[in-house]
């Protein structure tokens, strides 16, 4: 359980520092390419988590990219808080619980196997963000589970707004 919750942990991390070196590189900030990334990212995630919570989750209303990097950090910051307090409570049996994904019809999936996913997907559309924020002048942060460890956990720290809409 508990390296299930350093992964979630290390995700949010992971997140907001990239948020925050996008944020630092006007033109990665203002790129189409990116912002639809990392949307990507935390639609999937939200997508996970509602199906896990048993809440309903509206693909179309879900779909639509904020007007803003500032307006998609705020949409982070809610869905981490929301995550962070579910993970802390979930028990070994609601781990096992089998979720069915219309995505994937025929198949279910554990609410771990889901959580796993959800982990996994991120970092590697965070490679893609990191390889396109090099592209446009910015610099990728180091976001390596390993280091994030060594570093003893280091809490996640979002990005202040830029107020620039």
């Amino acid at each position: 359980m508990r390296t299930l919750q350093d992964l979630v942990q290390h995700k949010w991390y992971a997140n907001a520092r990239l948020l925050a070196a996008v944020q630092q590189a006007p033109a990665a900030a203002e790129d189409k390419q990116v912002c639809e990334l990392l949307h990507h990212i935390l639609l999937a995630n939200r997508f996970w988590l509602k199906l896990s919570q048993g809440v309903p989750f509206s693909l179309e209303s879900e779909s639509q990219v904020p007007e803003s990097l500032d307006a998609l950090v705020t949409q982070y910051k809610e869905t981490y808080a929301v995550e962070a307090t579910w993970v802390k409570q979930l028990t070994d049996a609601e781990l096992e619980r089998q979720l069915q994904a219309s995505y994937f019809k025929g198949h279910t999936f554990s609410v771990e196997e889901g959580i796993v996913q959800i982990c996994l997907h991120s970092h590697g559309h965070r490679a893609q963000v990191a390889i396109r924020l090099r592209e446009l002048g910015g610099t990728p942060p180091s976001l390596d589970f390993v280091i994030w460890l060594k570093d003893d956990r280091p809490p996640v720290v979002w990005p202040e707004p830029t107020d620039q809409a």
